[in-house]
């Protein structure tokens, strides 16, 4: 009794210091959540006055992370929402709505009046109903210097038959956050966990979140037995009779002033229900200790419902923290989770059936000539690390590390020597690039992956191509829509400080928010700043927004707009917006 005792009061101590937390974080968030609430404004604004459906036949879109990427529950076709970009100097969020035509290998933009704020780190779900409803919950909005950040709590759907966005407004809702966690399961959206953060403080959530898919209403599941730590970024999926898993993510905690400690999570969970899928019935967590080989250790992964009652989990990173700096070990590989069985197994190419027999030849004539050799090539134990390099345009060296079981590397390399046997025969295996934050989806059985980002050093690639592999047959993968990372744009710190010494009235002496505004306005890139030359009317409100209508600017006109071109632009829609607001 006296230790049930003790156990509930830590129990209530630890919900008493979350929410303690929590209220810390939200007063501290307010002010530069405030801040962003009037950019978010303009923006939609802007948006509101499409008044019609726009479908325009275009190139694969920019390159982008954090998106989300959803099969059409009825058609052939792949839907893009959201996401966000990065080039060493500013960050570029989107709620552009593009859909691929998986049969013709297409890209559709698709323009709808009144669609979601611009977001990334987000979570959408589809569901068939009516035609098909793509569910967008939550997510981030990033001031262009990435140090301000917004946290959504707003709930959309996009009706795919009729091309209309929707916001559903239903109190009882989860807080503000991103990183976390939906899914589409029985008639119900099911949500867990992510975080929430402040220029100084944030925090990581493993409440549960129930929304009726019927009645449109928001529950917060009290599920018994013990769940998972707080996490953002980890793996959920549904199993056929509805319950829920969860497996790994990552979480930060300060251990003093100044200094944070991130885990990498891989425990797994099962959030069981006893009833029906009904707002009323009991949840319940437990354990899960899985068979198998488990994924490494990893964040930034991506996952996706496969066929034959399989989740499957693709690349992410695992940083290494060192003293001055954090090298990060990205990958590529796939792992499955078999649900009905619990077993965790990693995916492994078989080959085209064709390369099969060349391959098999290939080893009969090498046991035949090796002799003992072969007892030397056995596969390894422990994984391999394979280093791969890229040499960027302007001569900086990318080391890309993937970390594979030892069978995996055993078998690229017996069979990429079969293949040179074969005189070129077989060209080079093609296969994505280690990646983190990729978008995926899975549709008929094939996976798609699309965009994410690696780095090298301080430099961050994020990318735009599109891959395909069949889940069913694991043969090899396809290139839909290639991209070289050499043509990667990257602005360096330098760059910036460098216009920024030259920059005649440039703001300095970075002290409260209100002039780190002013900061990221110089950090906008090659002769922003010296363009902008408002009339004195409208100077002290351009000059306060600058940055804002810059960004707002590009975003429209896309990455490769010319600068003088986008400040004028951005100039004009400034005036516009003051005219109108007085």
């Amino acid at each position: 009794m006296g230790k049930k005792g003790k156990r509930e009061k830590k129990g209530k101590g630890a919900e008493k210091t979350a929410a303690k937390m929590e209220r810390k974080v939200s007063r501290r968030a307010k002010k530069e959540e405030e801040d962003l609430e009037a950019l978010i404004a303009e923006f939609q604004s802007l948006d509101a006055k499409k008044t019609q459906v726009i479908e325009t036949s275009c190139p694969p879109p920019s390159p982008r992370l954090n998106g989300s990427l959803s099969a059409h529950p009825e058609k052939d076709e792949l839907i893009l929402f959201g996401g966000e970009y990065f080039n060493g100097q500013k960050t570029y969020l989107y709620n552009e709505l593009y859909v691929y035509n998986i049969r013709k290998n297409s890209w559709t933009k698709v323009e709808i009046p009144n669609p979601p704020p611009r977001r990334c780190a987000h979570q959408a779900a589809v569901v068939p109903t009516a035609g098909g409803q793509l569910w967008v919950f939550g997510g981030e909005f990033a001031s262009p210097n990435g140090e301000q950040f917004y946290h959504y709590k707003d709930l959309w759907v996009l009706h795919l038959a009729t091309k209309t966005w929707e916001q559903i407004k239903a109190s009882g809702g989860p807080s503000g956050r991103s990183g976390h966690r939906m899914v589409a399961c029985k008639r119900q959206l099911i949500l867990f966990g992510g975080f929430h953060e402040s220029t100084r403080d944030y925090i990581y959530y493993n409440d549960v979140y129930a929304f009726n898919l019927d009645s449109f209403t928001w529950s917060k599941l009290a599920p018994s037995g013990i769940g998972p730590a707080p996490r953002s970024g980890c793996q959920m999926a549904t199993t056929p009779e509805g319950s829920i898993i969860i497996y790994g993510g990552y979480s930060k905690q300060r251990i003093k002033k100044d200094v944070d400690k991130g885990t990498l999570h891989t425990d797994m969970f099962l959030l069981k229900t006893e009833g029906s899928g009904k707002e009323e019935d009991k949840w319940a967590w437990s354990r899960l200790n899985p068979s198998g080989v488990k994924p490494t250790p990893r964040s930034g992964f991506s996952v996706a419902m496969g066929p034959n009652n399989r989740s499957l989990l693709f690349g992410g990173v695992h940083d290494e923290e060192e003293e001055e700096s954090i090298e990060g070990d990205f990958f590529n590989d796939i792992y499955f989770y078999d649900i009905g069985k619990n077993r965790w197994f990693p995916g492994q190419l078989k080959g085209p059936k064709s390369e099969k027999r060349k391959r098999r030849r290939g080893r009969q004539a090498e046991a035949q000539g090796a002799g003992d050799e072969g007892v030397k090539k056995q596969a390894p134990q422990g994984p391999v690390e394979i280093v791969k390099e890229v040499v960027a345009e302007d001569g900086t060296v990318m080391t890309i590390k993937q970390v594979v079981s030892g069978h995996a590397e055993e078998k690229e390399r017996s069979e990429s020597e079969e293949e040179e046997e074969e005189d070129g025969a077989l060209g080079p295996q093609v296969e994505p690039c280690p990646r983190s934050n990729a978008m995926l989806a899975v549709k008929h059985g094939v996976l798609y992956v699309y965009g994410g980002m690696f780095e090298v050093g301080d430099r961050q690639f994020t990318l735009s191509d599109l891959y395909s592999i069949d889940l069913h047959k694991m043969e090899e993968w396809k290139v839909l829509v290639e991209i070289d990372p050499k043509a990667q744009e990257w602005l360096e710190e330098s760059e910036s400080d460098e216009e920024e010494d030259d920059m005649e009235g440039a703001e300095g002496g970075e002290e409260e928010e209100e002039s780190s505004e002013e900061e990221s306005e110089d950090e906008g890139g090659e002769e922003q700043h010296p363009s902008v030359q408002p009339d004195e009317k409208h100077a002290n409100y351009l000059s306060r927004t600058e940055q804002y209508w810059i960004k707002l600017a590009r975003s429209n006109m896309g990455p490769d707009a010319k600068e003088k071109k986008v400040v004028k632009v951005a100039q004009a829609m400034a005036k516009t917006f003051y005219e109108d607001s007085v």
